[in-house]
């Protein structure tokens, strides 16, 4: 013998599965709709790099090098070929700073997937740095 559920109780399960039902389906950020956008910020975190971030660097590393080695040589007045690479070296930076940050700025608290190129010229070493799909830049005062 079967019972029927109580009415109150028949309108539990039929939104409760109706909920699951809409949850279930697709969700405007499947089709594209309402995906969160990143764009940079500007406020600063020290720290050190840490584990790996879960995207890797969008600019091959022989590329970054040579990106930073043209600004360089290009800051300097100097030919490409009197920029020394003295190391690459992937990094997760510990936020969107990218080890440079800035006096006053806030920035993105998220790992983030770079490299650390350190160049020479002229008798003095340069830093640069990278992350995400960011291009090389000069960090005069890296924080990390």
């Amino acid at each position: 013998m079967t019972r029927a559920l109580p009415s109150a109780a028949r309108v539990v399960v039929v939104v409760a599965v109706a909920a699951l039902a809409i949850g279930c389906g697709e969700s405007s950020s499947d089709r594209g709709e309402g995906a969160p956008v990143e764009t940079p910020s500007s406020s600063p975190s020290e720290g050190e790099p840490t584990s790996p971030a879960t995207s890797p660097p969008t600019t091959p590393a022989a590329g970054r090098v040579e990106v930073a080695v043209a600004d360089l040589a290009t800051r300097l007045g100097i030919e490409p070929a009197a920029v020394e690479v003295v190391s690459v070296e992937e990094v997760t930076w510990r936020d969107g700073s990218l080890g440079c940050a800035q006096p006053g700025m806030a920035y993105t608290q998220a790992l983030v997937a770079g490299s650390r190129i350190v160049l020479r010229a002229d008798g003095a070493e340069h830093e640069y740095h990278q992350g995400g799909s960011k291009p090389p830049f000069r960090c005069a005062k890296p924080t990390q």
